[in-house]
């Protein structure tokens, strides 16, 4: 007969006490210690399930990967990538640690290479060889997490930059700029123009295509 009792957590108990100790407080806040204490554990035995905290964090990469509500691929290549960017902003803005998880990061469990898969597929009527749309999809997820660590960080410093270049503006030494503002410049454009184009540009360079 086996011998010993049997463990009183599993894995997806410890991913989901840090999901959530991330959630609240930041990456930082993920100790070994901390989600041990979250499960009611002893330090230790967090060790049973994640060997450590860097395979933790890619575990809680993953999982929350798993959350993300991949489209129905339709065959018009840039809606389908204009979907998945929305779905990757939508979880990132979800759990704000995971720009900061992603830097440097190199994950690959069965979530993120389901995502991985769906990109292929939406990249496939673009006719572009399969290292050429991982490249492609690697960039977006790139552009997501810059345009989501912008967002989360507030519009107050953007509101200051832009009252500092209206004041320079008033001097007349920059009068492109001044032109620029008056064409409506000041507002900046949103996700969805900017994925536009970022999404157009990748592919037509890739493609060749001007």
């Amino acid at each position: 007969m086996p011998r010993g009792r049997p463990p009183l957590r599993n894995r997806e108990q410890v991913l989901a006490a840090a999901v959530r100790l991330a959630d609240a407080d930041g990456l930082d806040a993920v100790t070994m210690r901390r989600v041990a204490s979250e499960i009611g554990a002893g330090a230790m035995s967090l060790y049973t399930y994640v060997p450590d905290r860097e395979h933790l964090i890619d575990l809680m990469v993953d999982r929350v990967a798993g959350e993300m509500e991949l489209p129905a691929l339709t065959g018009d290549w840039r809606a389908d990538l204009f979907a998945l960017v929305g779905a990757q902003r939508a979880m990132m803005l979800k759990h704000p640690w995971l720009t900061g998880a992603l830097a440097g990061r190199s994950v690959m469990g069965l979530n993120l290479l389901a995502y991985l898969e769906h990109g292929l597929g939406a990249l496939e009527p673009s006719g572009l060889s399969g290292g050429t749309r991982m490249a492609v999809l690697a960039l977006l997820t790139g552009f997501v997490a810059s345009y989501v660590t912008a967002e989360l960080a507030g519009d107050s410093t953007g509101t200051e930059q832009v009252t500092q270049i209206v004041a320079a503006m008033a001097s007349g030494d920059f009068p492109r700029l001044a032109a620029a503002f008056a064409e409506g410049g000041s507002e900046p454009p949103d996700f969805e123009r900017i994925a536009d184009w970022v999404i157009t540009g990748l592919v037509n360079q890739a493609t060749g295509n001007s």
